[in-house]
């Protein structure tokens, strides 16, 4: 049995897990609801079903083929991550380092200078927000011996999308290894290369 499937996903307070099964199309569509009101769903495909009862969650299978036991284990994080997301939510955050790099807050999007020669527009995903840390936010994170231009946060209740935004994000201005001028998650480590020398001398 997969051993993150076979985990029992313990429901917090305040959140509420429903469960409909369609006959005519063989899933089940799972809803999390959490203590805001905040709704995410989720479609479970056969033979993986789900069964609540004493404030737990219990993801099952109906046979033991190699597809089923892979759904086993990705279903059973993918609900576990719904119920973090309604209650705590997730947040990442992007360091934005390089001469003349800037963020302003445009609307509910990000209007970005990354040394281009035009400005680039972000907008979010729905149920995601896009933000630009004060330095006192920064200071209060431990960011601020990085020593960056700006710091983005990113956050929503589905990780899916806020992983997809911060994706999109990073992938405007990836960081370049010489001066470490570009666009990285938080907790990525990029190693720094010595600058290119010219042609040895015989």
């Amino acid at each position: 049995m997969s051993r993150v499937g076979k985990k029992i996903i313990p429901i917090p307070a305040g959140c509420k897990v429903e469960s409909s099964n369609s006959l005519e199309r063989n899933v089940h569509l799972v809803s999390v609801t959490g203590p805001r009101g905040d709704v995410l769903v989720q479609e479970i495909k056969a033979p993986i079903y789900i069964e609540i009862h004493d404030g737990h969650v219990h993801v099952k299978r109906r046979n033991d083929e190699a597809q089923s036991r892979a759904f086993h284990g990705l279903y059973n994080r993918l609900i576990e991550n719904m119920l973090k997301g309604v209650t705590d939510g997730f947040t990442t955050y992007l360091f934005l380092n390089g001469v003349g790099y800037k963020a302003e807050q445009k609307g509910e999007g990000l209007k970005l200078q990354l040394g281009l020669s035009h400005p680039v527009e972000v907008q979010p995903q729905e149920g995601v927000k896009l933000g630009i840390l004060t330095p006192q936010d920064v200071q209060n994170l431990g960011f601020g011996k990085e020593k960056h231009s700006v710091v983005l946060k990113v956050s929503g209740i589905s990780k899916e999308k806020v992983g997809s935004v911060a994706s999109y994000i990073r992938s405007l201005r990836p960081v370049e290894p010489y001066h470490l001028y570009g666009i990285r998650y938080s907790d990525e480590h990029v190693q720094k290369k010595e600058s290119k020398s010219g042609a040895k001398k015989k």
